[in-house]
């Protein structure tokens, strides 16, 4: 023992040194003992770990799917109904709702049928059958469009979904593990034909393909070289109301539009109701989205022109069950010139075309990747690679990896540019804040912005089978 552990033991036990009767060097000689063999432990116990770190093999996927959302459940799904394993990895502890509801058209009810959750979401949400858009200006009503119109695909379907149901139908379809919650990717590496992801618990998973759906701060995204979601300069506010009594909403998507604001209502079912508000906000208001009951109060005076029935519901909204945050968007040149698959590495979902909610296509066009995502990933191990070599046959099946994922690529590419693009147009002229702006949108425009959700919904993924 140096001299140096010895002061130190004796400064910690040099009290109860003095106050006994027995030898001191004897009670310093086994206090120091027992201390060591502690010390001896920790390192032991520390050693035994770090070895078993260094020596554990990695954990081996099929798929690994980043994100827990409406495009990694989707594709899951997909994968699953196609006979394909996956693992997606969620890095919270549960399945996240933010956002409360969305609005789901067309497209997305097409996508759902696909990967077989549709008709239970429709058992738990009433249909809407008008678009009904009003001018709080001026207080008139600039246009109203049915949503039972047919389109290129069939008659057109509107809903309004609650987030956490849509997730809770998806997850509940999924065999038992196929989630891992509180799994938050730190690190990807480069393994062969397969890549290596690294998890904050110190977890590491080999897999053959890796998918990142996991929204607007994607790691997998910026892994394939994307920057940041840019700031579209607008922000939005949304509200989720659950009553005990029926709110009194017709089942329409009711739109109104302000002077440099847009806003809207709309009934999930007969006592539930989902509200947004997106504007461009100053610097003093942005200070609002810290403060709830501030913000609400702000909502309720921008909307004090509202019907009173739908004012009525807002009141009601709880604080917690309200919601702010910035508009971002993925510019089109960014889809168009970078890497939405890059070898046996992809993006769907927000990860890969983040984009304002003036179209309401946000979850609609995630739906769609996944079904597509998943047609796609299936060719490519329906297909036997043939009898070579080991290493010839794990080069066979990334080529064919990397060939499926270029197609989705291909696919989903410029659909999601026009979704983009037309989102943030439509969204600067909804909103106004110029009278000349304010004048075309409620007299000329109105029943065009309305026209254009059909128009950008009427689309069809396809089935999950290719044949």
């Amino acid at each position: 023992m140096t001299a140096s552990t010895s002061s130190s033991l004796l400064g910690v036990y040099g009290v109860i040194v003095m106050d006994t009767n027995l030898n001191p060097s004897v009670i310093l000689v086994g206090l120091c003992r027992k201390e060591i063999r502690a010390k001896s432990r920790e390192i032991n116990q520390v050693r035994a770990s770090s070895l078993e770190i260094a020596t554990m093999e990695p954990k081996r996927e099929v798929v690994v799917i980043v994100g827990a959302g409406i495009a990694g459940l989707t594709t899951s799904l997909g994968l699953h109904r196609l006979g394909i394993r996956s693992l997606v990895l969620e890095s919270s502890d549960g399945l996240r709702v933010t956002g409360f509801a969305l609005s789901t058209w067309t497209n997305a009810w097409k996508a759902l049928d696909a990967v077989g959750v549709g008709d239970i979401l429709r058992r738990q949400h009433v249909r809407l059958y008008w678009n009904v858009t009003t001018s709080l200006i001026t207080g008139n009503q600039t246009s109203i469009t049915s949503f039972t119109a047919k389109g290129k695909h069939g008659g057109h379907e509107v809903r309004c979904v609650r987030r956490k149901l849509m997730l809770e139908a998806l997850a509940n379809e999924l065999p038992s593990g196929t989630i891992r919650y509180s799994s938050k990717v730190v690190a990807i590496e480069e393994s062969g034909f397969s890549k290596l992801v690294h998890l904050a618990d110190g977890t590491t998973i080999q897999t053959k393909v890796l998918i990142g759906c996991d929204g607007v701060n994607s790691v997998v995204a910026k892994w394939l070289g994307f920057k940041k979601a840019a700031f579209t300069g607008r922000s939005a506010i949304r509200g989720f109301t659950e009553l005990i009594s029926s709110h009194g909403f017709e089942p329409w998507f009711m739109h109104f539009f302000g002077d440099g604001f847009r806003s809207g209502a709309i009934p999930c079912d007969e006592k539930t109701g989902y509200w947004f508000l997106t504007w461009t906000p100053t610097s003093k208001e942005e200070e609002l989205e810290e403060d709830p009951t501030k913000m609400k109060q702000w909502v309720l005076q921008k909307l004090e022109k509202m019907p009173r029935n739908v004012r009525a519901v807002i009141e009601k909204t709880e604080l917690d069950s309200i919601f702010s945050w910035p508009l971002k968007y993925r510019s089109p040149w960014e889809l168009i010139r970078g890497n939405i698959s890059k070898g046996n590495v992809c993006v769907a979902g927000d990860a890969l075309h983040p984009m304002p909610p003036d179209l309401g296509q946000g979850g609609c066009c995630a739906l769609e990747d996944g079904v597509v995502l998943a047609r796609c990933l299936a060719e490519a191990f329906t297909k036997k690679v043939g009898d070579n070599e080991e290493e010839d046959e794990e080069k066979e099946q990334y080529r064919r990896i990397e060939a499926a994922l270029k197609k989705y690529a291909n696919e989903r590419r410029w659909r999601c540019i026009d979704l983009i693009t037309t989102s943030y147009i439509v969204g600067v002229i909804q909103e106004g804040g110029s009278k000349l702006i304010n004048s075309l949108r409620d007299e000329i425009l109105a029943p065009f912005l309305a026209g254009l959700l059909l128009i950008k919904s009427d689309f069809d993924c396809g089935k999950l089978h290719s044949s």
